[in-house]
């Protein structure tokens, strides 16, 4: 059984024990989130797809941890005009694991 959530603005095709990063969520470590943006489900008996969403279709993932990625470099150049811009980066993200997959 597989799903396709939404979150962050981004969609997800998740199955159970999967460990994904994700936007940053507001939750703490070991907490137990919902998404109720379910876009598709997949089960053996065929798919499910919803418009916009399935109704009655839930994924439960546990937070394992938040933290930052790697820094990236940003870097802004006009030539002949003497502008440049350098700035770093570190994009905020949130791990979580899949526990159920309610259809």
């Amino acid at each position: 059984m597989y799903a396709v959530i939404e979150t962050g603005g981004k969609q997800y095709q998740v199955k159970e024990g999967d460990i994904l990063f994700i936007e940053k969520l507001n939750a703490d470590a070991d907490q137990t989130v919902t998404f109720d943006k379910v876009a598709a489900v997949g089960t053996d008996s065929g798919l499910k797809i919803g418009a916009p969403y399935v109704e009655n279709a839930a994924v439960e993932a546990k937070v394992l941890k938040n933290g930052k990625a790697k820094k990236i470099t940003v870097f802004t150049y006009k030539p002949k005009k003497g502008e440049k811009k350098k700035q770093g980066h570190r994009q905020p993200y949130t791990q979580v694991k899949i526990e159920a997959i309610k259809a």
